[in-house]
């Protein structure tokens, strides 16, 4: 039995978009695959709202996480986290031998402009990573509040994790000045998991340049100087999801990106709504996401067991994350659901928990 996903991705994919990822193979170093390269970039570029250009990555967006922190830090990097995403940028960074510092929120807390000011106010950094939406926590941080901080210290590159909220949130990334932006296929996107994207400014390519060591296949560098020469990339792509992608743009943009967002955030609210009437919230409210909600299990019940019986009723929720698991649970509501679709699952949890 297939089950509706309602969990921080992959998400539920559309047939029609399944059906693009079947498409005959082409040559990745033909015209017909510079072609698909440029209208897939002119496409994400008004999903972004940016100029700059659009890099894809056959891998999952923790690739360009990586990618972006050895790429372009050349004095250290401030590393900000509001759960285990933001500590997934801060690892991989050690692990790459890059000088860093982790900035941890209170759980539950979001990053606040204060927190950023304070840390690029000592002069130590040329680097920071904040996560606009991490799913774990259930947060989805004020960027453009933390973008006027960014602005103050302009030979700063300023990377954003907008893994789970592009498409489902509107992020102008020119406006708010961000360098490199990342987001992946299998979330607010509504693909299938396997491809990664990001924009990325010329100020975060010229910090590249002076990198010694930005290692191989994720040198963000190298990317760019590729797909700037041909529209293709130094390695070969995952062409299925470039089919995809570009079929799904074209939904999105037919849907209507204000009309898309607005849908994620009454979606969001309805779940939001639920929870605090049955359960709380994990997050701040006002720094809730809208692509999912983490959820306080403060009636003790045994998410595992919940999900079991989900699942015998074709649905699938997700357990917390990490130290969270159990202690929390987690309701997607992003990329292609409907409202409809939201208020069945939560019918079902009324109906399986005995709520009223």
């Amino acid at each position: 039995m297939h089950k509706k996903l309602f969990i921080p991705g992959p998400v539920d994919v559309r047939e029609d978009v399944l059906q693009k990822m079947a498409t005959p193979m082409i040559g990745h170093r033909s015209k017909a695959a510079s072609a698909l390269q440029k209208s897939i970039s002119e496409k994400l570029q008004k999903l972004m709202y940016t100029e700059n250009t659009i890099l894809l990555s056959t891998s999952s967006g923790s690739g360009l996480m990586e990618g972006a922190v050895r790429s372009c830090t050349n004095k250290k990097a401030a590393v900000f986290s509001v759960g285990a995403f933001g500590d997934r940028w801060y690892a991989m960074a050690v692990a790459n031998g890059v000088p860093a510092d982790h900035f941890k929120s209170e759980p539950g807390k979001h990053t606040s402009a204060e927190m950023v000011e304070k840390a690029l106010a000592t002069g130590e950094y040329d680097l920071v990573t904040v996560t606009h939406n991490e799913t774990s926590s259930g947060i989805q941080n004020p960027v453009e509040e933390i973008a006027e901080v960014m602005k103050k210290y302009p030979d700063v590159i300023f990377c954003v994790d907008a893994v789970s909220s592009l498409g489902g949130a509107k992020i102008e990334v020119d406006k708010l000045g961000i360098d490199i932006c990342i987001t992946s296929s299998q979330k607010c996107l509504g693909l299938p998991p396997g491809i990664a994207l990001c924009s990325i400014s010329e100020k975060a390519v010229e910090a590249a340049k002076k990198v010694e060591f930005r290692g191989l296949y994720l040198d963000l560098l190298a990317l760019y100087e590729y797909v700037k020469k041909s529209d293709q990339y130094p390695s070969t792509p995952t062409l299925s999801h470039m089919y995809a992608l570009d079929y799904q743009l074209d939904r999105i943009m037919e849907e209507g990106f204000e009309n898309r967002f607005a849908r994620h955030t009454e979606m969001a609210k309805v779940v939001r709504e639920w929870a605090k009437k049955h359960f709380a919230l994990y997050p701040e409210e006002q720094y809730a996401s809208n692509t999912l909600t983490t959820i306080i299990n403060n009636k003790g019940i045994s998410v595992a067991d919940l999900n079991k019986k989900l699942g015998e009723r074709g649905f699938e929720i997700s357990n917390g994350y990490g130290d969270l698991k159990e202690k929390t649970f987690r309701i997607a509501h992003m990329a292609d659901m409907t409202m409809d679709e939201v208020k069945e699952v939560l019918k079902n949890i009324d109906e399986i928990l005995g709520l009223e």
